[in-house]
This record gives structure tokens, C-alpha cells and sequence, in this order.
């Protein structure tokens, strides 16, 4: 990509939309960066106009009665973890990339982490949004409040737009009070229907883990690895529920150390090759890890086995990696799920796209994107349709 001809740093929401409208009079095509942490979503193309949402930043409102924060979207997400742990109060999110990823890229990016199973995801827990658009206006849609339900739910549009519609220049969030207790285990399995087989046992249960990822790497073996959170006896039961099910499929366990943090940053790592990234039917999970984990350029698997969605990394030479690529995530579709090469190395790009199946719904998208943004200048390449 050439070097973007200007970079601006506006300093609150009426200059953003000022900015953004400036540029679409001007056909300016315009790139969104907060954290500059997920640049290589995507096949974003040059632009003339570098927009930083990292001055619009900030806590807002902070109700803690209430269980919300509203917050200037340019925030990092570390430093909003900081100010509500003061309070006793979390963000119930665990997105890759957290100590630089700011609110707003973290909602454009739907960035869900591992707790989705428990808590849900960023279009479960974001309640209200402000965005700035291309003709100018500021407009916000939902609220500071939970139970604000009212109209359209039109905030949801911008959670993973990738800043295709316009610039979130505030988000309103539920948090949570902070768990009195943590705890975790890891089973290894010889193969991945017993892996899945007992995460699908878990996903059941009433005990409802946190985090449940089943993962494989180069030298073989899978892990399921199971994180709880909570009071102290809704952990205990939890984690008992967790040896249970697995020792009942043959799984060995062994304490849960820092594994979650390394496998939910495996977007950050990847940087070699490729990685793709799936949305599956629950059902079709275990023969697809299957297949991914066979591939000749198979570096590793790392599945959120509550949610369907799995990243398999692929490492090897540029034209064996573009073929397996595009094969897994046509084998995605094949079983009623979605994909996409979520990153790849640079020297890749040219050979291997970001979509090599057309996204269902993409007519909806592109009117969407008509409406949104007219003159086509926010991110173009970013997303299937832009």
C-alpha cells in the first residue's frame, strides 16, 4: 500500500464529522485507525486521509449502580479495565490485542475474546452508540441504560462495519461487578470428538464456564482448556463439572496456567502465513478441527468451542497456504457456516484475498453501504463490500 497522503487527529466528534464530510465532498478516501492493531483486517486499499480516534477519549458517564459506562470510543480498552477495576467492576470482554485496542476498534472489529460464552458478545453487551457520518452529522442511536429499547436497534449496524458506515465516536457498555473467584483446568484428549464432545457436555451445563477453547498445535495432541469465573461456589461447581465430563472421555487434567492469554493473542502472532477464521454450527465443529488440523501447512487450532468460531494458522510456502486457505474456508460453507482469511503476510496479499467465498447477505451490505456512505470513501477494501 503507498503511504497515506495526510494524517488528522480530530479532537472531539463535531470535528470527526466535520472531517469526514470535507472528505466526501471531496472524494477523499478516507482510513479509521485507534489502536492501529487490526490493520491487516481485510484488503484495505491506499487512501488520501489517515482519521485517529485516539484524542476522542475518555470515561463519559460511569453509573455503577447501574452496571454501565459510556465512553469516548478513542479509549484503550487497558484503560478502561484500569478505571472500572477502582470501582470493583469489569468489562466483561477479553478481546486479542487488549493492552493497544481502543473501545471503538473493538466494536468495529466485533473483537469478541474466550468470555463470550458466559457473558456474551460486544453486540450483547454494547447498549448505545454516537457515530459520526459523511454528510456531517453526529446522530447516536440506543442509550446509556439497560433497559432503553426503544426504536431501532441501529448502534448493532456499526459492530463489525470495520468503519465502513461511519467513525463510533462513543459507546455505552454493561459492565459487571468484578468475580470474587477464578479458576481453570486444562484436559488433553488423543483426538478432537472427545475434545469437543466434552466442551459440547460443558456448553450444556448449568454451571456455565467462562471460557471453553479446544486447540491443537503443530506437534499434535488436543487441549481443551476451561476457565470459570464468579462467586466462589458457582467456580468450584464449575470446575467440577469441567474434571467430570472430561475424565468421562478419557481426558488427563492438569492446572490451568496462563494458556488462555497466549491462545486468545494468536491473531497478534500470527504474522507469518495465514489465518483463517470460521463461524461454524456447534455440530459441525469437531470433523471440521479435523480437517483444518490435517492440512499441509497446519501450524495450529485455536477454537472458542462455546461460540463455533475457530482460527486455524497456516504456515508454509505462499502457494500451498493460498490453497489451503481458501480451501477451509469453502469447507466452512459447505456445512452451513462463514469464513474469511482474517490475516496473511504482506508478500501473500496479492495471491490470497480476504473473502474467497462471497459473504451471504452481501446485497443487504452493499445497500447498507450506499446509504451509510454515498461516495464510497470510508476504508475502501476493508470489508466484502466496501
Amino acid at each position: 500500500m503507498s503511504a497515506v497522503v495526510v494524517r488528522v487527529q480530530p479532537a472531539d466528534a463535531a470535528e470527526c464529522a466535520r472531517l469526514l464530510a470535507e472528505a466526501s465532498r471531496d472524494r477523499h478516501a478516507v482510513r479509521i485507525a485507534g489502536g492501529m492493531t487490526k490493520g491487516y483486517l481485510g484488503d484495505a486499499r491506499e487512501c488520501d486521509l489517515e482519521l485517529r480516534t485516539t484524542s476522542i477519549s475518555g470515561i463519559i458517564d460511569h453509573v455503577p449502580a447501574d452496571l454501565t459506562v459510556t465512553v469516548a470510543a478513542g479509549t484503550r480498552v487497558a484503560d478502561l479495565v484500569s478505571s472500572l477495576a477502582r470501582f470493583g467492576q469489569f468489562l466483561p470482554l477479553d478481546p486479542p490485542h487488549a493492552d493497544g485496542a481502543t473501545v471503538g476498534g473493538v466494536i468495529a472489529a466485533n473483537a469478541n475474546g474466550f468470555w463470550r460464552s458466559r457473558y456474551g458478545g460486544v453486540r450483547d453487551l454494547l447498549i448505545g452508540t454516537r457515530m459520526a457520518l459523511t454528510d456531517g452529522t453526529v446522530v447516536r442511536a440506543g442509550g446509556r441504560v439497560v433497559k432503553n429499547v426503544a426504536g431501532y436497534d441501529l448502534d448493532k449496524l456499526f459492530v463489525g462495519s470495520l468503519g465502513t458506515l461511519g467513525v463510533i465516536v462513543e459507546a455505552t457498555l454493561k459492565v459487571l461487578p468484578s468475580p470474587a473467584a477464578t479458576d481453570g483446568v486444562v484436559a488433553r484428549f488423543a483426538d478432537a470428538p472427545r475434545a469437543f464432545a466434552a466442551a459440547a457436555a460443558l456448553v450444556r451445563a448449568a454451571s456455565r464456564p467462562a471460557a471453553l477453547v479446544v486447540t491443537r498445535g503443530e506437534r499434535g495432541g488436543w487441549r481443551l482448556v476451561i476457565a470459570a469465573r464468579g462467586d466462589a461456589h458457582s467456580v468450584r461447581r464449575a470446575i467440577s463439572d469441567a474434571e467430570r465430563e472430561s475424565l468421562a472421555r478419557g481426558g488427563e487434567i492438569a492446572p490451568l496456567t496462563n494458556e488462555l492469554t497466549e491462545l486468545r493473542e494468536l491473531p497478534a502472532r500470527a504474522v507469518d502465513g495465514a489465518l483463517v477464521r470460521v463461524a461454524l454450527p456447534l455440530a459441525a465443529q469437531s470433523a471440521f478441527a479435523e480437517t483444518g488440523s490435517r492440512v499441509g501447512t497446519f501450524a495450529a487450532l485455536v477454537a472458542d468451542a462455546a461460540s463455533g468460531i475457530h482460527r486455524i494458522h497456516l504456515i508454509g510456502d505462499d502457494d500451498a497456504v493460498a490453497t489451503d486457505a481458501e480451501a477451509l474456508v469453502l469447507a466452512a460453507r459447505v456445512v452451513e457456516g462463514n469464513g474469511r482469511v482474517e490475516r496473511r503476510a504482506e508478500q501473500l496479499r496479492a495471491r490470497l484475498g480476504a473473502w474467497p467465498a462471497r459473504p451471504s447477505g452481501e446485497a443487504l451490505m452493499r445497500r447498507l453501504k450506499s446509504a451509510f456512505d454515498p461516495a464510497g470513501i470510508l476504508e475502501p477494501g476493508r470489508s466484502a463490500v466496501a
